[in-house]
Order: structure tokens, then sequence, then C-alpha cells
């Protein structure tokens, strides 16, 4: 009798002491905000599923209200707050409160409309749970558009330069020839200048100019909630390939004739499947995809070339490799249930054709051969494998390993500036030196 009693009480106790895990099962992990211009994403980690449901304030001010169940609130969900950027493009602010003993709510105002998505994911990688919200514009910008844009307000700026310059000579011209200022005597012991010589034979870069205007669609890899490789001290590949190919954007973008498409140019995930579709609403005539990768071993070391394979991959480490790219959607989140038509998107994803395949090995020789000039290789050919990412039937594609971000002596070059801008050079020389070979001449552009 006095055991059943005393096993009663420990009873009693123990569902005292589990009463609020119960009522409130859910414990929040973390909570994250990525802004782009593309969709701001909030993401809600935490050690059980949440359940939520949302709606839009037809009245008032534009606002996403958030209902989570089962949940009460706590400090790590009020960190929340202090994740909206000023500079969101979605996102004014967000209020959290308890709405009811077992219900929090979120309030974000936002900036303008919205199309959201509500979507979880399960367990991946480090994530436990997550509870995510995209914030789509309602109206996509047109991606094309904003080339043509960008390249009618390079060529005012440039005209304007032409203009003032052309405004001073002609001043010059006019200036009565005895104020024209004479030119000082030489000074003791130097020497008259020689006459200008005739013009130097033309650099290679300018050998390389383009003829035609083309389109590069520029992929720095993962991104947001997929931070790719970390090196040993830290470093993520997100972040490193992001800096490269900004870099690399503006130096291509400065060659006459050639125009610059980035599937992301901030720290926001795009799905392999959207980078593709990027390239091609662009009509880009070249796709080049930029990592930094890690091996199982330190010692690996060395950049890289891949083109795409339709019969295996060319070694047991470019498998490996595709293989891990390939992971990304998992890790970075993708909205399975908003993905229309995805068989047809599978199909058009596999219709890549012989003649893109060998476009892209002439364009990964190129590129191969100069960064093999910034640092060692990890062979001396262009690698293929079944790389999602390179997998647009019509546009020439190349994935790019910078270097190894898990060997401590390459992770520190890629974080060094020095070295990602001769990297960055290599790159842009040898996409040069392609389209001086290989003119895309069967579309002419309008841009």
């Amino acid at each position: 009798m006095k055991r059943r009693s005393a096993l009663t009480r420990m009873g009693s106790l123990v569902l005292l002491i589990g009463a609020p895990r119960i009522a409130f099962g859910a414990s929040i992990v973390a909570v994250r905000v990525w802004p782009a211009e593309d969709y701001t994403r909030v993401t809600i980690e935490s050690d059980q599923p949440l359940q939520a449901s949302h709606f839009l304030t037809a009245d008032g001010p534009e606002r996403l209200v958030v209902d989570i169940t089962g949940l009460q609130l706590d400090a790590k969900l009020r960190e929340l707050v202090g994740k909206v950027r000023p500079d969101d493009p979605y996102i004014a602010g967000v209020r959290v409160g308890q709405f009811q003993p077992s219900v929090v709510r979120l309030v974000f105002d936002l900036k303008q409309p919205v199309a959201p998505q509500q979507f979880t994911l399960a367990p991946v990688a480090a994530y436990q749970q997550r509870l995510v919200f995209d914030l789509y514009p309602t109206t996509a910008p047109d991606p094309l558009l904003a080339l043509i844009r960008d390249k009618e307000g390079a060529e005012q700026q440039a005209a304007r330069a032409v203009q003032d310059a052309l405004g001073e000579l002609m001043a010059r011209v006019a200036q009565p020839r005895d104020e024209v200022p004479a030119r000082p005597p030489a000074a003791p012991g130097l020497h008259t200048p020689a006459p200008a010589r005739a013009p130097a034979p033309p650099s290679e870069a300018e050998q390389d100019r383009v003829d035609r205007l083309v389109i590069v669609a520029l992929d720095p890899g993962h991104g947001g909630e997929d931070p790719g490789a970390t090196g040993p001290t830290g470093l993520h590949e997100k972040d490193v390939v992001l800096s490269i190919g900004l870099q690399l954007r503006d130096k291509l973008d400065a060659v006459r004739g050639m125009r610059v498409m980035m599937t992301r140019d901030a720290d926001f995930f795009v799905p392999l499947g959207e980078r593709v579709v990027k390239a091609r609403r662009v009509q880009a005539d070249l796709f080049v995809s930029i990592h930094a990768d890690a091996f199982l071993r330190p010692q690996a070391r060395g950049a890289s070339v891949f083109a795409l394979s339709t019969h295996g991959a060319s070694s047991a480490a470019a498998r490996w490799m595709a293989n891990r790219e390939n992971a990304a959607d998992l890790v970075g989140g993708v909205n399975v249930g908003a993905v229309k038509d995805a068989q047809v998107m599978r199909a058009m994803l596999d219709m890549s054709t012989t003649a893109q395949i060998k476009d892209s090995l002439l364009l990964g020789r190129e590129v191969l051969g100069r960064i093999g000039r910034v640092g060692p290789l990890h062979k001396g050919v262009v690698e293929q494998a079944g790389f999602a990412v390179l997998k647009a039937p019509d546009i020439p594609s190349i994935l790019v390993e910078t270097a190894f971000i898990s060997n401590p002596e390459e992770e520190t070059q890629l974080r060094d500036p020095a070295y990602q801008a001769r990297l960055v050079d290599a790159l842009a020389s040898g996409i040069r030196r392609y389209f001086a070979k290989n003119p895309p001449l069967a579309r002419q552009r309008t841009l």
C-alpha cells in the first residue's frame, strides 16, 4: 500500500514536471531572416515539428500574421524582432506575442504586397525541424528587362563621358593660340621626352574582346540556409564564392558587349532547378557555377572544372562531389509543394544535348587553362559528372571548384583578397577566350 502511494506521488510529480512540455511541446532552437531582392525567407528552427497558419490582413497596412500553436513565447523567439534588417525589401518590422495560452502570434509589417509560402523541413545536416516562410513579391521582376536597363544606363553614362571629353577638346581648340600656355623648359640634366611611339599591339584582353552582346549567368553556389562546405577555421563556401562571383560580375560587365546575370547576389538560397531556370529566362549564352568544396581528407587540394556527363562520372571523386552538390536542395530547403509541373521540369533538365556538353567542355578547357596559372589543379583535365545545376539543355555550363576549402592552406588563400583577385582575372580571361574562339552567332539579340 505504501509502495502504491509512493508510486502515485512520483507519477504526479512526473506529470507536473512534464506538463509544460506536453502543453508547449516544442522548444525554439534558432530564428533566422534571409532578405534578398528575389524573396525574403524567415526560418524558425525547433526541436519538434511546429504547427502554424498564416493570413494577410485585408484592410489597412500590409501585414502578414502567423499563428504557431502548441508554443510558448520565449527569449529565443523574441530574437526574431532584431533579425529584421533595415534594407529588407519586404519586411519593415515584426512583433511577437502570446496570442493565446498555447498560441504565439507573429505580425510582420510589410513594405510591399507579398505572396507568402509556408512549408516545413525535416531534420538534415546540422538543422533540426524547420518552419519556413518565403515572402515573394506578388509581381516578380523581369530579369531580362533588368539587364536591358542596366545596359542602357551604362551606355548613357559612357555617352555623357564622351560628350564631356569632346566638349573639353573643343574648348581647347577654340582657345586663342597666344593664350595657350607654353611648355615649360626642361630642367637641367633631364632629357627631352622622345616623340610618341606608334600604338602598341593589342593586348591579349583586347584580342579577346567580344563582338556581339552576350549574357553570362554566374552562379555562386549555396547561400542562405545552405552554408556549403566549411573550412578548418570556419570560412563558409557560400561567402567566399559570393565574393568571387560579385568581383567576376564587375570584371565581365566592363567587357564591351557583355552583361552578367547573377543567380544570387546576396546571402540567400536558390534551389538548383531555379538556378537553371534563371539562366534560361535571360537566354544566357553560358552558365558558370562557382564553388569551393570540401573532401573527406584535408590533404585534397587544387582547383577543378566540371562539365555535365550523362553517362556516369569521369572519376569516383567527381561522382562524390556531384552527389554532394546535388544534395544542396535538402539543406537549403525547397518548398516541394510550390513546384509546379515537377515532372515537366525534371524532364526538361534531363534533355541536355550532346552539343551542349561539347561546348561546355570547350569552355571548361579555356577556364581550366587559366586558373591553372593561379594555383595547383586537382586534375589537369575537365572532369564530368551528373551535376543537376549544369543541366540546362541549351546553355554551355561548367562548375568551377576554385579550391578545397577543407585544405587549411587553400582556405587561407580563398580568404585572401589578392588571391581572389587573381582567380577572378583567370576566370574572366577564360570566359573571354571562349567567346573569342566560339562567338555566339546563332542568336541575334536586340539588347
